[in-house]
């Protein structure tokens, strides 16, 4: 269906794919499979390897006033589009792999979005569902193009779709199934207000049509009249909502209740949050109580999400470089009350601090160390709380001083956690990257060999 859908697109069509990451590269291959396009181009910032020999390039600076020569423009998610580039401002039409992949198989989609949540709960959901021998696959936003997922597919499959709002932004598609888990503050160096992100991810159910289901999270829910679908209200700790965690422990949906593992690998209430998401809708699948007990006892949590790496020099190391958020910091801490240090900051992006500056007040973690752009601007905000918050703050200039500060500080026995409520793009190429070098600083040894 979707390669069906994809020649009707293209043929006869100047196709212009906008980026030529991963994404961009599994839009090449399928619009090589099906053909029938009058010409085809490849625009990105950077220098592209690997484009076949018909592709018109057209790299540098101004690399998006391609789009100007094309009839039909794939954009990658981490595209930005600049002034006089959007669509309607261009006779080109501006579409995406996912409103094709959505187009093709939306009443078999799963969507999920939210600020944070949506990869563990996507992935929890998939998890779950091959274990109880649901067929199923998973893709998008995860790090899986649904490109490649074609072959895959049945009309019996259950397509689980993380979708990130730069996969909305212009997305005119949405899926029968939208789970909304929540909305914070995030992005806004690319959107620019938080009225406008909130905007882009409510395109998960904006287009969604009689018939359909939302679960949506409070802050996101749509006014009456915006949502064709039928809306499921999620809450935390809310016996009047739908869909709840009540007693940190106990999934509840619509009055049937789930009692969680008491062994479980995935930590905090926020994970446990996500588990009566998955315990809703897999029972509307008809999945058992039993097997999504299963399911979420033996689920494995993805790396970089309040993962333990390791104890050197009698610290333990736990990495949430996922945080990129107020919300997921305070999390973190309230997950694991054993942190002596926390690792806070990156690239500022513009976000409001005062609800973690708030937090921080009131948690008694001894040591805050503060690095890089947003941590200079949170120390500095910082000085308006009272002194007991400042006493505890230490500034360092990026990662490696300020694990290095962790190893002089940090009690033997506890926990130091990166937890950076910030994003990475001033000095990594990605939220993966900066965990990974914070492990590989943790576990680097002095010269005495004691990692201290």
């Amino acid at each position: 269906m979707l390669l069906k859908l994809l020649k009707e697109q293209i043929t006869g069509k100047r196709v212009l794919l906008l980026g030529f990451g991963r994404e961009g590269r599994a839009v090449c291959r399928r619009v090589l499979e099906v053909g029938g396009f009058a010409a085809l181009g490849i625009a990105d910032m950077n220098p592209v390897s690997g484009a076949p020999e018909q592709a018109v390039l057209h790299i540098g600076d101004r690399y998006q006033d391609a789009m100007a020569d094309y009839d039909l423009v794939f954009k990658s998610p981490g595209i930005v589009l600049t002034e006089g580039h959007k669509p309607g401002q261009l006779s080109c039409r501006v579409t995406s792999l996912t409103e094709l992949f959505l187009s093709a198989y939306r009443e078999q989609c799963i969507g999920i979005t939210g600020t944070k949540g949506k990869s563990t709960t996507s992935s929890l959901l998939y998890h779950v569902l091959q274990t109880a021998g649901v067929p199923s696959v998973l893709g998008g936003n995860i790090g899986i193009p649904t490109a490649e997922l074609y072959e895959q597919i049945t009309p019996e499959t259950v397509i689980v779709l993380e979708i990130g709002v730069h996969q909305l932004e212009y997305n005119t598609v949405s899926p029968k199934t939208a789970v909304f888990l929540n909305l914070y503050e995030e992005h806004l160096d690319h959107y620019g207000t938080f009225a406008y992100y909130a905007y882009c991810k409510e395109n998960i159910y904006r287009n969604q049509r009689a018939g359909d289901l939302l679960i949506c999270g409070q802050k996101g829910l749509p006014e009456p009249g915006d949502c064709k679908a039928e809306v499921l209200r999620l809450a935390m700790e809310d016996e009047s909502a739908d869909i709840t965690l009540l007693d940190g422990n106990t999934a509840v949906f619509r009055g049937e209740r789930l009692r969680l593992p008491d062994e479980m690998a995935l930590t905090g209430v926020h994970n446990r949050y996500n588990c009566a998401v998955v315990f809703a809708l897999a029972r509307r699948l008809g999945v058992s109580a039993e097997d999504i007990f299963r399911g979420i006892a033996t689920f494995q949590p993805l790396p970089h999400r309040l993962s333990p790496i390791g104890t050197f020099g009698g610290i333990r190391w736990v990495d949430d470089s996922i945080s990129t958020a107020c919300e997921t910091c305070i999390q973190a801490l309230t997950a694991l009350p054993d942190t002596d240090t926390v690792l806070i900051g990156g690239m500022d992006r513009g976000i409001s601090y005062v609800p973690l500056l708030e937090f921080l007040v009131q948690c008694p973690v001894p040591h805050i160390v503060l690095m890089s752009d947003s941590g200079k601007r949170i120390m500095q905000e910082a000085r308006q709380y009272p002194h007991s918050l400042t006493s505890r703050m230490i500034y360092a200039a990026d990662l490696p001083e300020a694990v290095a500060i962790a190893k002089r500080v940090t009690a033997r026995g506890k926990i130091c956690l990166l937890s950076p409520a910030a994003a990475s793009y001033n000095v990594y190429k990605n939220f993966e990257k900066r965990g990974e070098h914070f492990a590989q600083l943790a576990a680097e040894q002095n010269g005495d060999g004691t990692g201290l």
